[in-house]
């Protein structure tokens, strides 16, 4: 199964990365945030730790992100991504979501 994979930022900074592949949702705090004085979590649901956390959709914070009623159906309908493709929908408009935390494509070299 093909893996779509996205950069998660708090406040600009670099923190981890969500990773989709073989039916899993993978969220990883990369090391270099986790060692790093003040490191803050992206959610509460989330705490700092070296572990990846693992769920079968899209995890409860990440899909909070994303648009509801009006404002999803306008987004499906320009992007042409399912409703039912959080993962798609998080990385195509995570970029801009409220607050500091967001999530961007991760951009793979040629």
């Amino acid at each position: 199964m093909t893996s779509r994979c996205g950069i998660v930022r708090i406040a600009g900074q670099r923190c981890g990365r969500l990773e989709e592949s073989d039916g899993e949702i993978r969220f990883t705090y990369d090391d270099a945030w986790l060692q790093r004085g003040g490191a803050t979590p992206v959610s509460l649901t989330l705490p700092l730790r070296r572990e990846p956390y693992v769920t079968k959709s899209l995890h409860p914070f990440f899909e909070n992100l994303l648009p509801e009623g009006w404002l999803l159906e306008i987004a499906v309908s320009k992007l042409k991504i399912a409703k039912n493709d959080p993962f798609g929908l998080i990385l195509a408009l995570g970029a801009d979501c409220i607050g500091a935390v967001e999530v961007v494509p991760e951009v793979t070299p040629p």
